[in-house]
């Protein structure tokens, strides 16, 4: 993956206002974002570290953002707000981590937990009282209220810069809340971000529309418009190429790419064999005939299979389909000759994770979905049209753009595809056994009117066979194991509480159904400790 980390700067909203987030190392960062966006508002994160003076005033945000993060301002080291922030005569908003590097950095004392003197430690859900009231809390918080929010700190404020006033405190926070109205300075000790603080969303609009004084003007109408304008000026008459996995994301970037520059764009869609049951065809149909996007589809299931013969190793699978992927997409794209720019469907998040001042993941973020390397081996200049976009905002784009919901709603799907979901070797016979089995658990979800609730669901064919019985005969044939999660972004996730009779329907249909399963389980793992797919 390209270094995206002089990219951290865009020029992607230049008319809108915008709000600028810098992080501290939180893992609840992005919900801000998120919230912000939610409300109109065009924002980004940086990592504290990347925003130096001269780039901070270049962006020129309506108001600034310090996130929480995870170390404590007592320590020697710990991150700092580039002085600037708190000179440049816009709104600031410090929370939790923020709100103390804010105090620290301005003359206030912040405590540790050991000291106690004021204070104590609070984690999970907490209540704050409201004792003064402030245009935070306008049409949301009265003075005298008592607010239920999520707390998750040590350290606290126990004494308040010149001009800062308490507006709010709790059990654990004697400063809770704090303002000072003058300089529009505000820190809160909560995280309002989170859905356990119920008001959080309707704080962040304060903040943004009435203290900061954005418009709340930024929409997928006008994101489309600005991206095709975009795309245009970085592409003019050369031609793209654009990698179709069958998902979301590929989908939505090609749509848009195609919407941009008619056919200088062409795509690849790599039939690996390991696909969903049908999802080749419908991949076919909705480019090539609906749309009429010119697409090379290329069936090569013979040479995935023949090259995953005998391998059961999870890592050893993934290399060599992330590599042999390469192999036959670079020659795909041979046959179009003279293409110049590589489409990707990178997203915000992987944008973010790239530049986090923690190193981040950025060597394994997508690797195959989004053909790592191949920028570089095929000499392409990248088109990412959606790098500023979290997953539900491409959806919207999505619905913007017309496409068909079933597309636009569809599950992630990894990248080396029922390769992860068949622990063990990998075989003609179970690819077809495991395509059954999972159209008729998501058939089941779909029926149940499940399926939005849920973030991920796929069946799991295991390298297991348990005796049964069915009629008067003996079978030994293998088990298959069905998952589905909730998530807001898959860094975390919990089980689904189906209701027995729904897991009873799903287990009926699969082995009356699927020749070859005689035993179907329900994985019930969170994220952590487990992961959301097996391999």
């Amino acid at each position: 993956m390209e270094n995206t980390a002089e990219k951290i700067t865009p020029d992607s909203a230049p008319h809108h206002d915008h709000i600028l987030i810098l992080d501290f190392g939180s893992q609840v960062t992005q919900l801000i974002a998120r919230r912000l966006r939610e409300s109109g508002v065009y924002c980004e994160i940086w990592p504290f570290n990347q925003a130096d003076e001269a780039k901070i005033k270049a962006y020129n945000p309506k108001g600034i953002i310090l996130s929480g993060g995870p170390c404590s301002v007592l320590e020697v080291d710990s991150p700092r707000a580039p002085d600037c922030v708190f000179e440049m005569g816009v709104p600031v908003l410090g929370i939790c981590y923020g709100q103390q590097t804010m105090v620290h950095q301005l003359g206030g004392v912040v405590e540790g937990e050991e000291d106690k003197t004021d204070g104590s430690r609070e984690f999970g859900r907490a209540f704050v009282d409201v004792i003064e009231e402030t245009p935070l809390f306008k049409g949301t918080w009265e003075k005298g209220a008592n607010e239920q929010v999520w707390m998750s700190h040590g350290d606290h404020v126990a004494t308040l810069p010149e001009g800062f006033k308490a507006v709010g405190k709790s059990d654990g926070a004697p400063f809770a809340m704090i303002a000072n109205e003058e300089k529009q300075f505000y820190g809160l000790q909560f995280h309002p971000e989170v859905v356990h603080t119920p008001h959080g969303a309707e704080l962040y609009k304060n903040f943004t529309h009435n203290i900061c004084g954005c418009s709340g003007d930024w929409t997928m109408a006008s994101f489309r418009e600005e991206s095709i304008a975009k795309i245009r000026a970085q592409v003019g008459d050369k031609k793209v190429i654009c990698g179709l996995s069958g998902g979301v994301d590929s989908s939505v970037t090609a749509v848009l790419l195609h919407e941009a520059i008619g056919d200088q764009l062409t795509c690849i869609y790599v039939d690996t064999g390991m696909m969903r049951l049908g999802e080749s065809e419908q991949v076919v149909e909705l480019f090539r005939n609906h749309y009429n996007i010119p697409l090379i589809h290329e069936d090569a299931s013979e040479l995935f299979l023949g090259k995953l013969d005998g391998v059961s190793d999870p890592e050893k699978k993934r290399k060599i389909i992330g590599g042999l992927f390469i192999d036959v997409f670079e020659e795909c794209a041979g046959r179009i000759g003279g293409a110049d720019f590589l489409a990707q469907g990178t997203l915000y998040p992987d944008v973010i994770e790239s530049v986090s001042f923690t190193g981040g993941p950025s060597v394994t973020i997508k690797s195959h979905h989004n053909v790592g390397g191949l920028p570089e081996r095929m000499n392409m200049e990248l088109v990412e049209p959606m790098r500023e976009l979290f997953k539900d905002e491409v959806r919207d784009l999505g619905r913007e753009l017309g496409m068909p919901e079933d597309f636009i709603r569809r599950h992630p799907f990894p990248g080396p595809g029922l390769a992860i979901r068949l622990p063990g070797e990998i075989t003609e016979e179970k690819l077809d056994i495991l395509r059954q089995a999972d159209a008729v658990y998501i058939d089941e979800i779909k029926k149940a009117g499940l399926y939005d609730e849920i973030w991920q669901a796929f069946a799991v064919l295991l390298p297991v066979r348990t005796v049964g019985v069915m009629g008067d005969g003996r079978t030994y044939e293998y088990v298959c194991a069905i998952r589905a999660v909730t998530s807001t972004d898959g860094m975390t996730a919990d089980y689904y509480p189906f209701e027995h009779e729904f897991l009873g329907r799903v287990m009926t249909r699969m082995i009356n159904e699927v020749k070859g399963i005689n035993r179907v389980v329900y994985d019930i793992t969170s994220k952590p400790p487990g992961t959301i797919e097996w391999e």
